[in-house]
Formats: C-alpha cells, sequence, structure tokens
C-alpha cells in the first residue's frame, strides 16, 4: 500500500509554481494577481480563504480580498464581479462557495469571465473540458488528477467508480477519468445517493473515488483488493479524546481499508492540500494566457 500524499506534493508543486513566478519576474513580466470574494461570515470559509491568501504570498502571487457582508444583494456581488472582470491587473478570482441562500448561485458563476474563472466552474469551463480542449478545471478534480499522475497510477482501461454527482467534483470527475487522456481512459460509472446496491458497484472499482461527506461509510468489504482508493470526504466527527474535540474523517474507513489497496488518500494531507495548489496552478496558467495575448 502506498500513500497519495497531497501534502508533500503540494509542496513540491507550489516551489515549481514560485520558481516560475521568479521566472516571469525576471523577464519583466507582471507577477500573478488572484483575488477572492468572500459574502458572510462563514467561519469554515473565513479559514480556507485566508489559507488560499497565505499560499499566494508564499509563491510570490499577489492576493486580493473583498469581504462582503452576510446581507449583500446578489446586484452589489454581481457589480463586484464585473469590477474584477474589467481589472487589467487581476489574472484570475474565485467567489468562496457557499454563498448566502438570497443568492442565486449559478447567476454568479456565469457573470465571472471563464478566462478568469480559475475556480473551474464556468459553464464555457465546464463544456471545454468535457471536449478535452484547454480550459480551466475545477480545483478538486485537477488535483486528483496530478495525484494520480505525479505518482505515476495507471489508469487507461481501468474501472473507475466515482460516488457523488456534485458540479464541484463528482461529476467533472466522473469526465475527466472518461476522457482519452493520462490520467484518463477509464471506464467510468458515476453512483450517487439513488444508486442501488452500492457496494456491487465498488467492489468491481480498480479505482475508487469518494465524494459523500458521510465519515467512514466506505469500509474494507466494499473495496477490490489491490483498488486505488481516493478520499474527498472530510467531517469532523465527535472524539473526547482529542484536545479539539474532534478529529477529521474521510469517507473511507481508512484503517481497514488501506491494507487492501495499491494507492490511497490519506485523510487530512490527501486531497485537500491539491485543491488549494490546483487553484494556485490555474492562477499562474491565467496570468501566461494574459501575458501572451
Amino acid at each position: 500500500m502506498q500513500l497519495l500524499d497531497g501534502k508533500a506534493l503540494s509542496k513540491t508543486i507550489q516551489k515549481e509554481i514560485k520558481t516560475a513566478v521568479e521566472k516571469r519576474l525576471e523577464e519583466g513580466k507582471k507577477r500573478p494577481h488572484l483575488a477572492a470574494i468572500l459574502v458572510g461570515t462563514d467561519g469554515a470559509s473565513q479559514t480556507y480563504v485566508g489559507h488560499k491568501v497565505k499560499m499566494c504570498k508564499a509563491v510570490g502571487f499577489q492576493s486580493t480580498l473583498i469581504q462582503l457582508a452576510n446581507n449583500t444583494s446578489q446586484t452589489e456581488l454581481l457589480e463586484h464581479i464585473q469590477k474584477l472582470n474589467e481589472n487589467t491587473d487581476i489574472d484570475g478570482f474565485i467567489v468562496q462557495l457557499p454563498l448566502p441562500k438570497h443568492i442565486d448561485v449559478p447567476t454568479i458563476t456565469e457573470a465571472i469571465d471563464y478566462q478568469k474563472d480559475v475556480d473551474g466552474f464556468h459553464p464555457q469551463n465546464i463544456g471545454r473540458m468535457a471536449q478535452n480542449l484547454p480550459c480551466f478545471l475545477p480545483a478538486t478534480p485537477a488535483g486528483i488528477l496530478e495525484l494520480l499522475a505525479r505518482h505515476q497510477v495507471p489508469t487507461s482501461g481501468k474501472e473507475c467508480v466515482v460516488i457523488g454527482r456534485s458540479n464541484i467534483v463528482g461529476r467533472p470527475m466522473s469526465i475527466l477519468l472518461s476522457r482519452n487522456a493520462s490520467p484518463g481512459n477509464c471506464t467510468v460509472t458515476l453512483c450517487h445517493s439513488r444508486t442501488q446496491n452500492l457496494a456491487d458497484y465498488t467492489r468491481r472499482a480498480d479505482i475508487l473515488v469518494v465524494a459523500l461527506g458521510k465519515a467512514e461509510f466506505i469500509t474494507a468489504d466494499m473495496v477490490k483488493e489491490g483498488a486505488v482508493v481516493v478520499d474527498v470526504g472530510i467531517t469532523r466527527v465527535p472524539d473526547a479524546s482529542r484536545k479539539r474535540g474532534y478529529r477529521l474523517a474521510g469517507d473511507v474507513k481508512f484503517d481497514e481499508v488501506a491494507p487492501k489497496c495499491s494507492f490511497i488518500t490519506p485523510v487530512p494531507g490527501g486531497v485537500g492540500p491539491m485543491t488549494v495548489t490546483s487553484l494556485l496552478l490555474n492562477t499562474l496558467r491565467a496570468a501566461e494566457n494574459r501575458t501572451q495575448k
């Protein structure tokens, strides 16, 4: 069993990004600039965005954080997005999810200039992804691809099962692994909450990607011997023995599943660190695209 160590790999890629930024500056090109809009005071979102700002500084990016009140109207938010679309110094930006309930997420997503959509959620980027054309890939699926590629995990001809059909992880992951690309060329089955006899599918999987949000849902009897398991989930599980009163658990029961696997991601330290790193890679590519233009 080999760990797909996202924490270690993300540090390696961040060093590569930093080197690329230093080269850009030596050539007289502008420093990549990532902006983020945060609406409201959701604790997890604040922590996540704060981490993104910290990582921008570490790799040499410029960053801008726009913090808006929870009662910000959709019209006001759209105005801020338009300003970022028009700002020639901003290479890419994100609108942190989740948004307050009074704001329509698809409307916001479509308002972002797809050439600055470094989250990879705009319909034009999703459409280009489906056709295997150059685009910004959603950060978490892109991070998973990087994990598979850098660890030389074979995917061509493999049977892959993806559990979860969100537009952020599950659905794009199923498209990416089925593409005629590397990693890719899998035979993919997309399972979800309405799938009957789920274990019948998971036990066939050479590659199992789990994005459910249900702590330790996948057990050893649901996994094929020698499978590659990618655990996207992360949940706080109460644990009185821990100082914080909880522990972090993935969607996979790691201790009993890991011995059966050829490769598996830990939680934490697997997919999570690669998500932010993928966002940085997208921003660097956005800066390079704008330089070429």
